[in-house]
């Protein structure tokens, strides 16, 4: 018996079976692999199976000798089939391969004592083995040769070679003949089993279905129409036929303009799509750009914000005021906090008498500049710092400056009066300016201690046998004095602020 096996040795192994027993090896002896799985197979039980064939009574003459033929006598056989056991084939899991109706007559005709015993094998491939001519009975000759074949049977190694160069040329056979490759495990032809069995129950379903719905063809009537309604219907069909080719020509024409359209509002929408896209980009620009002026322009705003409060600050600022600040400081008139004037009990030193009266010769020595040559500026005054100097009609000069004695200071007390001359013109042509601006009489510029040669408001000026009381009380009222015009003065030239500084004659500047 031949059997597949995925365990064991191999044929053509290196050794194994069973216990106590070894195989020789040949390598002339084929392997064989599983050609789904690829596991390697091995053939076991051949020669015990072939020694109990042979030696079994019960057997006939007709199983024997057709063993002896097929597997051992390759050259006196027709090799149209293998004998396989049936027990031997249901014991080892082989399934029977259901017979057609040539292998059954033949088998009739045979013996009913192989059913399901032997595979039989094409013609053509049994052709190919080597034998004598299909002219001899394999039967009778069989028969008539069986007990000289059983005495001439060669060992059991030979034998099972005999039987492994069959099965290799059986496998190739059944592999031509068929669409599944050989050897197969037991395994895998089981599969392959299941796969059929289901592919021809989906065939026979399938037959099943097509007999019934040709039945039911078969059931309905049909109305065979005439020649006329033929024509007719035809006709109708045909006319039916035109309106669709037509209707499929206008929805071919229609689908060609909508093409179109869509090409054409493709093209447009590129071309919007790049006009956004540069729109994007110039917007983007002239946002950058319109930020940055509107930083440029924050800027320059805050810059002229600054400037103009700047300007306003300037403007209310009084530059002959802030340059000359006239006040008071006590019974003393101060000039940019020089002192003017001597009191016993706080004696004064004459630098500071002298840097005194040198900016208050400055101050009115500038205003009497600015109005030249409407103010008759008869008596200069000649600025030197901290010795000033003072200039008649007869260019005779004076000087303003000490120390001076008190029982000799003509030259001191004439430079002094000469001042006050001076200042008094100045007073004057304040008073005439105003009268032509047309102010009222009564708003016209007018000095708050009135003038009167050497003395201002019944004090003199003159140092001379005078009290020092008395000089620094005349000294004071001159500063203030001044101070009234210096504010004319700012009021009515380009000094002017837009805040008028000039005090009116009612609240006008006081040094005490």
């Amino acid at each position: 018996m031949m059997k597949t096996e995925t365990r064991g040795v191999g044929i053509g192994g290196g050794g194994g079976g069973d216990k106590g027993r070894s195989l020789a090896f040949d390598p002339n002896l084929p392997r064989w692999v599983c050609q789904n799985c690829r596991h390697a197979l091995c053939v076991v039980g051949v020669e015990s199976y072939a020694d109990k064939f042979f030696n079994d009574p019960s057997r006939s003459g007709m199983q024997a000798s057709a063993f002896q033929g097929s597997v051992l006598g390759s050259s006196r056989i027709e090799n149209s089939f293998v004998v396989l056991s049936r027990n031997k084939a249901l014991i080892h899991g082989i399934p029977p391969r259901p017979r057609s109706g040539a292998q059954q007559h033949e088998a009739g005709q045979t013996t009913k004592a192989m059913e399901e015993s032997y595979v039989v094998l094409p013609p053509p491939a049994a052709s190919m083995y080597k034998g004598e001519s299909p002219s001899e009975g394999v039967g009778v000759q069989s028969q008539a040769s069986s007990s000289n074949q059983t005495s001439t049977l060669p060992a059991n190694n030979t034998g099972f070679h005999f039987s492994v160069t069959v099965l290799k040329r059986a496998f190739e056979i059944a592999s031509s003949q068929t669409q599944v490759e050989q050897p197969l495990c037991l395994e895998c032809m089981r599969v392959l089993s299941d796969k059929l069995d289901k592919e021809v129950e989906d065939v026979n379903r399938d037959t099943k279905a097509y007999e019934t719905c040709l039945q039911r063809l078969e059931m309905e009537s049909y109305n065979v129409l005439s020649d006329a309604d033929f024509l007719k219907e035809k006709e109708k069909i045909e006319e039916e036929e035109r309106k669709l080719q037509a209707a499929i020509e206008e929805t071919d024409r229609q689908h060609s303009e909508v093409n179109a359209e869509m090409k054409d509002l493709e093209t447009k929408s590129k071309l919007f799509n790049e006009l956004e896209e540069r729109y994007w980009h110039e917007f983007n620009n002239f946002q950058f750009q319109l930020i940055s002026h509107q930083e440029e322009r924050d800027a320059i705003l805050a810059k002229i914000e600054v400037s103009q409060a700047h300007l306003e600050l300037l403007k209310r600022t009084n530059v002959l005021e802030n340059a000359f600040h006239i006040t008071h400081a006590g019974e003393f008139g101060t000039i940019n906090n020089f002192r003017l004037g001597r009191l016993p009990m706080s004696p004064v030193e004459w630098d500071e008498i002298n840097a005194a009266w040198g900016q208050a010769c400055l101050l009115l020595n500038t205003m009497a500049q600015y109005f030249r040559p409407k103010f008759p500026y008869r008596i200069k005054i000649l600025p030197m710092g901290s010795y000033p100097r003072i200039m008649d009609t007869n260019n005779n000069t004076y000087e303003l400056f000490g120390p001076v004695n008190l029982f000799w200071s003509t030259r001191y007390d004439k430079a002094m009066t000469l001042y006050l001359t001076c200042l008094k013109d100045f007073a004057e042509f304040a008073h005439i300016r105003d009268l032509e601006n047309n102010i009222p009489p009564d708003k016209c510029f007018k000095l708050p201690y009135r003038i009167e040669n050497d003395k201002v408001e019944n004090h003199t000026i003159t140092q001379s046998f005078n009290k020092q009381e008395n000089w620094t009380k005349a000294l004071k009222y001159t500063l203030c004095n001044l101070k009234w015009v210096m504010y004319w003065f700012i009021g009515n030239t380009n000094f002017r602020p837009l805040c008028p500084l000039a005090p009116s004659q009612a609240d006008g500047p006081s040094i005490g």
